[in-house]
């Protein structure tokens, strides 16, 4: 039978060890960073193992920390998602709900529910990461995530947010002036094209086209690899070479001439957002509110 004191002393250690800083981990329990390291001090003594490897500029999990973590992370969910539950039976549902959002999709879903959301819920917390690196969402310690469909986990509830996503080849007249335009997907392997790397990727990521009911990829080639969109679409207005982009996010170029839509034909749309969470038998109150708010716009959508 585990101690009270052992259920926040575990819930300590983890937060420290997802969040890779005391101070981090303290603001998100509420406690001051001196008492957290005092309660994980105690836990490693009475486990006899040392759970992180500290320095005076980062906290890491050692690798009996890494286990503990990995087998204790989804108990102490559930146990905290029940303790939200019973607060949130009695009034305002109260806590922390952390969550994952690739970048355009903080923007799209997450920002223009917050002014609606923080005043009807001043008592939730949401602790939100932007990022566009793909992470084990159980594993890292999240509540729940917006991303694109193909790179959800099977195990997750998945509910689909907004339309469906297109990605177009572009580049400005100048470079096409110079070079001349690409007629088929593979002629692009006689172009400069500019790159992205999705982030936590080693490679740059393979430009997808779709043809006779099926979608095939050209792994290009070119000047440049950037980690940011915005960043690719402003080199390719600039002349540098051809990049690929979400439609949505090159249409007011396009309408102003300053690039120009390419292999139309092989470009289709696919399924783009949606918000993913663990599958749960209780879920925590203020999790509840959060994906009710942010799903509202988008009832009756397919799943």
């Amino acid at each position: 039978m585990i101690h009270p004191s052992e259920f926040g002393a575990l819930r300590g250690f983890a937060a420290v060890a997802e969040q890779r800083s005391f101070t981090r981990a303290s603001q998100v329990l509420g406690v001051s960073p001196s008492a957290l390291s005092q309660m994980v001090r105690g836990l490693e003594e009475r486990l006899g193992v040392r759970l992180l490897n500290r320095t005076t500029r980062s906290v890491s999990p050692t690798e009996a920390g890494a286990a503990l973590l990995a087998e204790t992370a989804p108990a102490l969910a559930t146990l905290s998602g029940a303790l939200d539950h019973a607060r949130g039976a009695s009034g305002r549902p109260a806590g922390t709900v952390r969550m994952h959002c690739f970048h355009a999709a903080a923007e799209m879903f997450v920002a223009p529910i917050l002014p609606a959301f923080t005043r009807a819920n001043p008592e939730i917390l949401l602790d939100l990461t932007i990022d566009d690196t793909v992470v084990d969402i159980v594993a890292n310690g999240y509540d729940a995530a917006i991303r694109i469909g193909e790179v959800i986990e099977r195990d997750m509830v998945a509910v689909r947010l907004g339309g469906d996503i297109r990605q177009l080849a572009v580049a400005s007249p100048g470079y096409l002036a110079e070079h001349g335009v690409p007629q088929t997907p593979k002629d692009l392997l006689d172009h400069r094209c500019i790159r992205w790397r999705w982030p936590g990727q080693e490679g740059p990521y393979a430009w997808e086209f779709f043809e006779d009911g099926r979608w095939f990829s050209v792994a290009v080639d070119g000047p440049l690899i950037a980690s940011s969109r915005a960043f690719t679409f402003d080199a390719a207005v600039a002349g540098v070479g051809i990049a690929f982009l979400k439609e949505e996010a090159v249409t007011g170029a396009i309408a102003e001439g300053r690039l120009v839509p390419l292999l139309d034909r092989w470009s289709v749309p696919f399924p783009g957002f949606y918000l993913c969470y663990p599958q749960q038998r209780q879920m925590a109150a203020p999790l509840r509110v959060l994906l009710d708010a942010i799903i509202a716009p988008f009832r009756g959508l397919e799943e």
